[in-house]
Formats: structure tokens, sequence, C-alpha cells
């Protein structure tokens, strides 16, 4: 399994203060006549990284029969001196020249159309031929058939060219296994421009709206398999324009750097193209190509503009090329110091990400969640974006500020937060009806999505909101100021509920905001059923959807929003180092009203500290015995999965509830937005006890970190006030934190929530950002540990690739936490599932390590936080950023049921059915649309595993930060 799969960032949003009848639940019927099995068919998928003395090689063994495989044992040979060094995600041994694998202990079972992935070291001489067959439980596996290489050759990346000109498309296609290329289609993003049956595969494309463009090629072949190309940006322009091939360039002091300019359109006469600095730091200059001559002839082959920089200046210039009758070309060139190479790769990667041919923004400048639109994870679409994205995006432009001096772009990326991804009061508008005593109705949360609708019981007490009144004093308003988790940026789904507007429908034209999950901790990306924010019952069933998730008498048109208290604390991050770095250049003032904002959205994030229902936090087992909080004692202090808030839409009859959540997860943890809103004044909240909550928030995350902390040093899942979200039982010796149980899996459970490798590096990399600000000998000691640990399971290849823990397992658990004497933990462990080279995972790792030994002096940790860097840079650069292959066993669950209670029925903004027979595909058939569909209908008709090369927003902005982050410590 993919690391990409197990971070599913499941935001859940429990309504409160809405009703229904409960609809009858299906029955479920199981055959109990026994069936004979059926032979054992497989294939397997063999890939290696070699550096000439070494190589790694990953296997994937997809079980292509119509029984599950309940056990299995690999085995194949080399022919020559391969040398097993070691395995992972398998138990791995050598006789000779044959290798056998056998399965994990939980990965032993491989259903129907499933994969498993299993991986391993060796070294060699010589040739390094590949095996030619394998077998599993001693039958023999055919290989997986590869899709067709397909490269896009035409336009360049980045070309510009005038609306109503033909954009000349071309592409090769090579099929594998003997097969022969049928078709090439060329599509702009998902919409199909045209095909072409005969080689050479080209299409001229005329008609291409003003704007940016991704156009992808994908090739069939003659055994039904296909294979899209990377996609490559292009710009079409109103008019004439000068073409540059970048919009950012890095010049250290004392050298010089270059880019080309060229025409987007042939012009009658020859043009004259001047380049010139139009302001910005004087230090740089033209020194070549400043008047550049275009003929008819040569319009479109590209000539270089040469800066230069002085031996001592710094900051940011911007110049342009012009020329008459078209449109300029602006580059941004920063002066850097002559050693700070990563803050030249910093800009570099910058560049690409914010280059609008690349295809990383919306229109709007949202951010999408990644280039690329199949993909699912915690957003179920590519052109869907997150409150995580947004964050990132308030980090990189921080670091442009840093790096250049150029504050705006931080201030512009505060103003798209929140003219779109913050509630406006028209999103908003009945907070004025919301009731501090009594801040919702309790549903419990149950175990699995086909027990819902869950009932609302009004005979559970809750307990009461004790900051609501001070927020309401301090800012002057009822409404919330912090993010809602999910947008859907195109309006795939067409809900329509952009900012102001609720359920304008699939014509509107703005970003929407979307909800998915709300069904328990088992439910699912693949399981959800996707609904508007504002349900006006437009769509969905006769209530909307509402009567899929709670039950009750009757229901009410209404309004509803997640926050991710991860990303608006990240957001805090971010203006906490946009203030320092701005100070040191003696600009604070230049961002002093969006550091304000930050300090405001981290007054709202205190919901985050709070049980669900405001029930006092310690020691509650059942939801009538669990008493309601009167204040303070219902807050946990630590930074929860979720707080969200909703209400009626009609103003004059209104109603609105608010809740937190119970359920505390130590990849959340954010001690440094805690430093920041508690100790460093420009981030104090107005509200009368914020900082003073921060204060105690810090203490606690430092202690829920050393609670956490297992025998070898990994951060364990987290701890609930509300076990199984009903206030149950729980198991008998289960150990506390303040009251509170330990969870290994807090909030979801497909896949475990704690198994992924990314929440640890995210976290530690707050501590290490903490530690390295304050030196606070807490955070070093749980810091000492996790890193000698982190580590020792991280390899360094001779080539500089490198492999990390991907997938964690878990046994035992925490001592109860002792404040005065903590537990050494020594029944809790951790052990390595599998390994990866996942990019944005390894910024954020490199990233932990960077801030730990600029602090600390860690020798070790600086050269493994060098090597990532630098391995990253050097093996995975393409032209969209840094990226690396992923298969995706999990997508053989596009096919998926997902629960629609018997009897219900209702239909999605673009006409899907919902019903019993739904499926995840089904409810998105837009799906079907998309270049890369037909890779999901080979996986499905029992073809392999498909692979992606996916560039998250989230990851290449990571990536950018950790370059930018070892320059400024290590560099």
């Amino acid at each position: 399994m993919e690391p990409s799969r197990r971070r599913r960032a499941a935001r859940r949003l429990w309504t409160a203060v809405v009703a229904a009848l409960a609809l009858p639940m299906a029955m479920l019927s199981t055959s109990t006549t026994p069936a004979q099995a059926a032979a054992l068919q497989c294939s397997v998928d063999y890939r290696t990284n070699d550096w000439g003395s070494g190589f790694t090689a990953e296997l994937t063994l997809t079980n292509r029969g119509t029984d599950p495989i309940s056990g299995w044992t690999l085995t194949y040979s080399y022919a020559g001196n391969q040398k097993l060094t070691n395995g992972w995600n398998g138990v791995w041994s050598q006789s000779g020249q044959q290798i056998t694998v056998n399965n994990a202990s939980y990965n032993g079972t491989i259903a129907v159309g499933a994969a498993v992935a299993t991986g391993a070291q060796f070294t060699y001489s010589g040739t390094n031929a590949a095996p030619t067959s394998f077998s599993v439980n001693g039958t023999p596996c055919v290989g997986a058939h590869q899709p067709p290489a397909t490269v896009l050759t035409s336009p360049a990346p980045g070309a510009v060219y005038t609306q109503g000109a033909a954009v000349p498309l071309a592409a090769t296609a090579a099929a594998a296994d003997s097969a022969t290329i049928t078709k090439v289609e060329f599509y702009d993003d998902t919409t199909l421009l045209g095909t072409d049956t005969s080689a050479p595969y080209t299409l001229s494309a005329s008609g291409l709206t003003v704007g940016s463009h991704s156009l992808v090629a994908k090739a069939y072949d003659s055994l039904g398999a296909s294979g899209s190309s990377a996609p490559v940006g292009i710009t079409v322009a109103s008019g004439p324009a000068v073409v540059a091939s970048t919009n950012q360039l890095a010049v250290q002091q004392g050298r010089t750097g270059s880019y080309e300019v060229k025409l987007s359109t042939q012009p009658s006469a020859n043009v004259t193209v001047t380049t010139a600095r139009t302001s910005g730091n004087t230090g740089l200059t033209v020194t070549g190509g400043a008047s550049l001559t275009f003929t008819p002839s040569n319009w479109n082959t590209a000539q270089k503009v040469t800066i230069t920089g002085n031996a001592t200046g710094t900051g940011a210039a911007t110049f342009e090329s012009a020329a008459t009758g078209h449109a300029k070309a602006s580059v941004t060139v920063t002066q850097i110091a002559a050693s700070k190479e990563y803050d030249a790769r910093f800009l570099e990667l910058y560049g690409k990400i914010t280059n609008p041919a690349n295809g990383y923004f919306s229109p709007e400048g949202i951010p999408y969640h990644s280039v690329e639109t199949l993909i699912v994870e915690a957003p179920d679409h590519g052109h869907e974006t997150t409150s995580e994205a947004y964050s990132y995006l308030l980090w990189l432009q921080a670091m442009y500020g840093k790096v250049t001096g150029d504050w705006t772009r931080f201030n512009g990326a505060w103003e798209i937060m929140e003219k779109y991804m913050i509630p406006t009061h028209a999103d908003q508008p009945t907070n004025s009806f919301y009731n501090a005593s009594k801040p919702a109705t309790y549903a419990p949360e149950l175990d699995t999505p086909n027990e819902y609708p869950a009932k609302l019981d009004t005979g559970v007490s809750v307990g009461s909101d004790p900051i609501a009144g001070e927020l309401k004093t301090a800012y002057g308003t009822d409404d919330v100021y912090g993010m809602h988790w999910l947008q859907d940026v195109d309006n795939v789904y067409g809900y329509g509920n952009s900012p102001g507007k609720c359920e304008a429908g699939p014509s509107d034209t703005g970003p929407s905001y979307i909800n998915t999950f709300q069904r328990g901790a088992q439910e699912s990306v693949w399981e959800t059923v996707p609904q508007p924010t504002c349900d006006a019952f437009k769509y969905g069933g006769r209530n909307g959807y509402l009567d899929l998730f709670t039950g009750d008498a009757s229901y009410a048109k209404q309004w509803k929003y997640t926050n991710a208290p991860d990303a608006d604390a990240r957001a805090v991050q971010a203006a906490y180092w946009a203030d320092i770095w701005a100070k040191q250049q003696g600009k604070g003032s230049d961002i002093t009203a969006t550091v304000g904002k930050a300090a405001k959205m981290g007054d709202y994030l205190r919901y985050a500290m709070y049980d669900k229902y405001f029930k006092k936090i310690g020691n509650c087992a059942g939801p009538s015995s669990c008493p309601a909080g009167t204040g303070k004692d219902a807050s946990h202090y630590l930074l929860s999965w979720y707080y969200a808030w909703g209400g009626a839409t009609d103003t004059s009859a209104g109603w609105a509830w608010r809740i937190g959540s119970s359920h505390a997860h130590g990849g959340y943890q954010n001690p440094l937005a805690a430093y920041a809103l508690s100790a460093y004044a420009p981030l104090k909240p107005k509200s009368t006890t914020g900082q003073a909550d921060w204060a105690k928030s810090l203490e606690r995350q430092l202690e829920f970190y050393r609670w956490l902390q297992s025998s070898e040093g990994a951060i364990a899942g987290g701890a609930t006030n509300s076990w199984a979200g009903r206030y149950a039982t729980p198991p008998a010796g289960k150990s506390t934190f303040y009251g509170m149980y330990y969870d290994q899996q807090p909030v979801y459970h497909d896949p475990p929530s704690n198994q992924w490798f990314g929440f640890q590096a995210w976290s530690m990399e707050r501590v290490a950002e903490y530690y390295q600000q304050t030196g606070n000998a807490a955070a070093k000691a749980v810091l000492d540990k996790w890193v000698d640990w982190a580590l020792s399971e991280t390899t360094i290849n001779p080539d500089g690739t490198f492999r990390f823990p991907s997938t964690l397992q878990w046994s035992g658990q925490p001592d109860t936490w002792n404040p005065s004497s903590p537990g050494a933990n020594t029944g809790l462990h951790v052990t390595v599932a599998d390994y990866t080279n996942d990019v944005g995972v390894a910024a954020a790792y490199a990233k932990t390590l960077t801030y730990y030994a600029d602090r600390s002096g860690d020798t070790a940790a600086a050269t493994t936080a060098k090597a990532l860097l630098d391995g990253m840079w050097t093996h995975h650069q393409d032209a969209l950023g840094i990226a690396v292959p992923e298969t995706r066993a999990d997508y053989n669950r596009f096919d998926d049921a997902i629960y629609v209670p018997s009897g219900w029925t209702g239909t999605m903004p673009n006409g899907d059915a919902i019903n019993s027979s739904s499926t995840f595909d089904s409810i998105r058939s837009f799906y079907e649309d998309d270049p890369a569909w037909s890779k999901i209908e080979a996986y499905l008709a029992g073809g392999a595993a498909p692979s992606f090369t996916y560039h998250r927003f989230w990851a290449q902005a990571d990536i950018a930060l950790a370059m930018g982050s070892y320059a400024e410590l290590l560099e």
C-alpha cells in the first residue's frame, strides 16, 4: 500500500440540531453453501532502482483469480550474482540464486483483484538482468502487462500561444509485450480535444480559451492497456506576447543567471525585445540580451537574457521583456548569498509551483490538492483542495518573503484564504441564535456506515461553551473565524456552494464548499457520500443528504462546516515565521495586519481543545454518566481532530450549534503554534483567556508527546474522552492521559490512523521548530529519542536514493500518565512494516532533522537531512516539480459499494442516482471522462495495479520549504 493511501485526513462533522425519521436498515444476508476454491491466478510486476553496484527491487503481487489468497510464498531466481541485503513488507530469504518471500503477518490475505507490494535491497557486480519468471505458492504467475509509454513532445512546457492560433500537439507512444498502438487521444485537462490512430501522432488544436491549459496525451494498445503522458502546461494569451522560460530566477552574489525569451506568434516583420529591470534590487543588472531581434523566421527560437549580481547585494528585482504590440513577460530575479545553493533550489521549485502553466492553481489563485485530477485520498478528486493546502501556501509565501524580501505574496495568500476558505457572514448567517449553554444535541458515533443514520438524543446532557461570549466581545461578531476543511475548487460535483451562495448548482463557476466523511471511524473515503455544506434539499433525497447521517422527526435546511485544526495551526505557524523573518529585514510593518488575523484564527482554534459535547474531561464511560462540563473543565487543551459549527438557513427562525472533538491525535499537535499564541506578543489573541489557554496547551502537548513515545522512540496514536465516539466503556486496563483513554488509532480505522510515518514527520517537525526557537528541555528529550529511532530506520543508498519508514505497526500501550513521575513505556512498541521514498514526507522529515540539528549540533541528523534533499533533487525532478511514481493497488476500490439505506433514493447534481446499489464510482460518473480513467478500467478488469506520478501541492511546497530551511540553518 502506498503511503498516500494511508494519509486520509478524515475530518468528520456530526450535525447536532437537525432531525429525521430513521429509515430501515438494509438486511444483510450471506450464503452458507460451500464453494470449491478456484485455481490460483496471479501476476507479478517487477521494478528496480539500480546504482551500479546495488539496487532495490519493488514487486507488486496481484491476485488475478476468483478467490482470495490466504497466505503466500513468492519465489523467483536471478541469473547473476545478486545478493540479498534486506527486505521489507515480507520475510525475504535467499538460497543460491533463488529468492523466497513469505508474507508478513499483516499482508497474508490478498483479496480478489487486490495487490500487495514487497521490496528488498541487493548488491551485485557485472550485469543485473531481471528475473523472467515468478511463482506464488508453487503456481507460475504471468508478468503484468505494462501500459504504453507515452510522451507529449509538443508543445513545449510553458509555451505561450495567441488566442485563435493553432496549438500543435504531438506525441510518441510505444507499446510493451509485442502489443501495438491503436490510438492516441489528446486532452486539455479532462476535455478530449481529438484522436489520432496512426503515427506520427499529432493534432492541431485551435479554439483554446485565454488562460492556462494542462495538456495530456493518452495512448491505447492492442491488448487494452493505456498510458498517459506527463501533463504539459501552456498559456493562451489574448494577443501576441513575449514568452519567458520561467517566472523565477535565482542569481548568487558575483555570479550570473539566465532565462530565455521568444515570441508567442509569428510576426510579419522584425520585432525587437528589450529587457530591463523595472523595480527592486539595484545589485542585479542585465548583462546580456538586453536587446534581442526576432524575425519572421526565428520568432520561435529562444534567445538568452543574462542577469548578473554584484558581490554584496541581496533581494529581488523585477525584469520585464517588452516589445511593441506584444504583452510583456515578467521575471522575478532574486539575488542570494554566494553560498546559498539551497535558496536557489527553493526559488527554482517555487517558480515551477507558481508558474500558471503548470496547473497547481485555479484561476482564482486557489491551490489544487494536486495538478492531476484522478487521485483519491482524503480529497476524492485532485482539483478539490483542503485547508491544509491553503496553510502550505501561506508557509510557502512566508519563505518566499524571507528569501526575496517581498511580503505582498504572503499577504495575498491570506486574502485568498479569507475570501474563499473562511466562511463569510453570508455563509454562516444564523450564528446569532447560538446558545452557549446548550451548544448542540447529542448523537452517538457508530462503528460502521451501515449503522447510520444515528439517532439524536436530547436526553443526554451536554456542557456549556465557555469561550463563545469572550470571542464575541473580542471581535464583535457571532461568526466563527476558521477554515472549512474541503473545497471543490472547480465545482466538479456541481453543488455550487461558493462563498455567499447555497446550492447554486452545476452552472456556478466559483469554488464550492463540500463535505464527505460523516459516518463513523470505519468509513473510508471509498465509502463516503459527498454532500453540500449548505443543504437546501435541492440535491440528494427529500431531506437533502441529512437523513443519511442523523435521525429524528423532521429536518430543516441548514449550513455546516468542519475545521481541520492542524491546518489552522499551520497557518499560525506560517504567520509566526513570516513575522520573525520580516522583522529581521526591517519589514515587520508590511505584514502586521495579516499577523493580527492569524492571532484571531488562533483564538477560535481553541474550539479544538474541547470535548465534542463539552463534557468534563476524564474517565467518561456512558453518555449519561459522563457529566456535562461547566467551563474549562471540558477542555483537554490538545489539538483534536476537528471542531465544527452549523445552523439553520432561515434567518427569521434560526438556530445554531457548535461542537469540539473528543479525539486527540499525536500527529495533529503543534507546540510551535501554541508557543506563538501564548508567548509571542504579535500573535497574542484578543480574548481574555486565549493566551492562558494556549500556554496550558503548550505544556499539555509536550506531556502528550512524552506519554505517547514508544520504547523505540516513535509517537503512538492518541487519546479520546469518548470511547468509540459515544462515551462507551473502554476495554479493561486501558491506560489514560489526564483521564482520557489511550487509542492507538484515534478517529479513523480504514486504514488505521497512526500507521502513516508522515504523521511522525509532520508532528516532530513542529516540535523541532519549537526546540530550535527556545531550547526547551522537554522538547529536546522527545526529539533525542525520536531522531535516534528514525535515523536507525533510514537508508541512504550509495547513489543518493533513500528509504525511510512508511507503514508502522503498534503493540501494547503507554503507562498511565503520571506528570510527576512519567513511566518508561516499556510495554509500548512500534515496528516498521515497509519503507518508502515518498518525497513529501521526505521533505517534512528533512525539516525535522534540520531544525533539530541546528539547535543540538547533531551531525548525523544534519548529514541525513542534506542527503534526503540532495537525493530528491538529483533523482526525482521533472518539469512540474519533484515526484516519484506510486503504484495504487487501492484503486480497486473504485467499485466499492457505499452504504445507502434500503428505500432511500436521491440524485447527485449531475443526475447520478443515489440508492442502495450505489458505488464510489457510480455517484462520481465524472471520473469516467478523466484522461486517466482507462488505467482504472484496465485494473478493475484484471490488469496490473496502475502507477501514477502525482504532484500534490502540499508535497511540492514542503520540499521547497525544506530547501529554504536548510539554507537558513545549516548551509
